[in-house]
């Protein structure tokens, strides 16, 4: 198969290019008008690129995956201990590999000691044997490309990134806080009270609104880009559309606005199966839910514009063998996260990263930025934001220090003169994994928990003594997915009704326990 190898943003066309020293470091700024006019996010759960798209080395060997030769001691302690190599036979994976800072920790430097430099990597079966004794099986394990046959596809079709890292080392909600705003706010996992305040940092889609752009975010159960506070405001309820009822109808008559952000379904039902790929959810649904996000793009009118960027939050527990940058990171905003002291100066592990648009060259692998824009530059969520501004041209100034910092990919839009016209229409079926149904009885796992207590907040059941410990800990799947779906209604009613009235579209809406009618809504600026 053939491939193009891009490490650096220097193959330009039909551009005009000022490249600026200043101090010792190169700024880059393209000025012309970008092919693509719309930006699709979608933001994937739970798994490393070596478990992910590991194997897909055997398909093309400049992807930097593996080859079975990698492995990992069961203790770090015991230069005796057994060692497990990385196999290709990951099915479904249950019960969650461990993923909290501490556990993070432990996986990549072997120990609660995080000095080492480069990263040993070498720590993910001993803290999977910790959890549960066939746990290190599962987490030195990826899947063959013809499992995951949706992304075989893509891969060999368009874009794949091999030195793409979480933002922080830490578990979901900080690194999808990073996707859109480029810091956690200092959260290093959950926090219950900056939860209800919402996080107040400025985002990617302030940046966009103040320049006139549009965006969109398309959710299933609750989009929870409402952990953003900003995003709560009266004039930003209209962006929020059903997936279900609008994404392939807005698509299909070529009206997805500039920025789109694609949500998945991240409770497990037995007739809306999760598809975000977070364990123990099948990785078919996640495939499924991939080649119908595409397949609808692909038949958008707005195709030849468009760019569709597929990550992942975080890996999840499982193995990668590339070590995570520790130096040179800056921290985003000054903020140390509690309450273990980090700075944000180290990033988390690789993830799954691919981007697909018919301006990408066949077979494209982007390897590191090699240098640019600073010498310590790497691909992580970050780069979401900062190519974004690039791409639109926003006048604001990035969001934090590390947007500022982290390494840009429009480059790989800049290679042709006309979009490509052999893109396929279709994507293969994937295998199916789960056997059974979804168990909806099941208790909701630690970020379906974080999701229902945002439910919480949306619906004011926030302020009553039950938060956060009834709601959302102790609820099954089934009652945690009505809850969050009847809150999600309650809040947008609730907004709609303000705004009607004419309510300052700055004010933020907040709901009182249990009310649903208009007087139930206090506006808080």
């Amino acid at each position: 198969m053939s491939s193009k190898n891009i490490n650096s943003p220097t193959n330009v066309v039909g551009q005009l290019i000022f490249l600026i020293l200043i101090g010792n470091h190169y700024y880059y700024w393209a000025v012309a008008d970008s092919p693509i006019k719309t930006v699709v996010v979608l933001v994937m759960e739970n798994r490393s690129f070596d478990h992910m798209l590991g194997w897909m080395k055997k398909l093309n060997p400049e992807i930097n995956g593996v080859d079975g030769s990698e492995s990992n001691p069961i203790s770090t302690t015991d230069p005796k201990a057994r060692r497990i190599l990385f196999g290709d036979r990951s099915h479904y994976v249950d019960p969650d590999p461990g993923h909290s800072f501490q556990a993070i920790r432990e996986q990549i430097f072997g120990s609660n000691d995080s000095s080492k430099n480069p990263a040993p990597m070498n720590g993910f079966a001993q803290q999977a044997l910790s959890m549960d004794s066939n746990m290190p099986e599962q987490v030195m394990n990826g899947f063959q490309p013809d499992m995951v046959a949706v992304y075989k596809t893509l891969v060999s079709e368009f874009a794949v990134f091999d030195r793409w890292f979480a933002s922080v080392p830490a578990s979901t909600q900080p690194n999808r806080l990073y996707v859109h705003s480029a810091t956690s706010h200092g959260a290093t996992s959950n926090n219950a009270s900056l939860l209800a305040k919402g996080y107040p940092q400025r985002t990617i889609f302030d940046n966009l609104d103040d320049a006139g752009i549009n965006f969109g975010i398309y959710y299933q159960n609750i989009p929870a880009t409402l952990f953003y506070r900003n995003l709560r405001k009266l004039k930003y309820i209209g962006k929020f559309h059903p997936y279900d009822l609008t994404f392939k109808n807005d698509a299909k008559s070529g009206k997805l606005p500039g920025y789109v952000v694609v949500e998945q379904r991240y409770m497990d039902s037995k007739l809306q199966p999760a598809n975000d790929d977070h364990p123990s959810h099948d990785v078919y649904q996640g495939q499924m839910f991939v080649k119908e996000v595409y397949e609808t793009l692909r038949a958008s009118p707005q195709w030849n514009q468009t760019l569709l960027v597929i990550t992942y939050d975080e890996h999840g527990g499982f193995f990668d063998h590339v070590p995570t940058p520790v130096s040179g990171v800056p921290n985003p905003d000054g903020i140390i996260g509690e309450p273990f002291d980090f700075k944000f100066d180290r990033l988390g592990v690789r993830v799954p990263t691919i981007m697909i648009s018919p301006w990408i060259e066949k077979g494209t692998v982007v390897h590191g930025p090699n240098g640019s824009p600073f010498p310590t530059s790497e691909y992580e969520h970050s780069s979401i934001p900062a190519t974004v501004k690039k791409i639109f041209d926003l006048p604001s100034p990035f969001l934090t220090k590390r947007d500022e910092w982290a390494a840009t990919f429009e480059h790989i839009l800049q290679t042709r003169k006309e979009p490509r016209t052999d893109c396929p229409d279709k994507l293969p079926t994937p295998t199916k994994i789960r056997k059974a149904e979804a168990n909806e009885d099941a208790n909701i796992s630690e970020f379906q928990q974080e999701l229902v207590q945002l439910a919480a907040v949306l619906k004011g059941d926030h302020l009553l003594t039950s938060y956060p410990e009834k709601i959302g800990k102790k609820m099954t799947v089934r009652e945690g997915k009505a809850y969050m779906e009847d809150a999600v209604k309650r809040f947008f009613e609730a907004g709609f009704s303000a705004k009607k009235i004419g309510v300052d579209e700055e004010q933020i809406v907040q709901m009182r326990p249990s009310l649903t009618t208009r007087s139930s809504t206090n506006l808080h600026p």
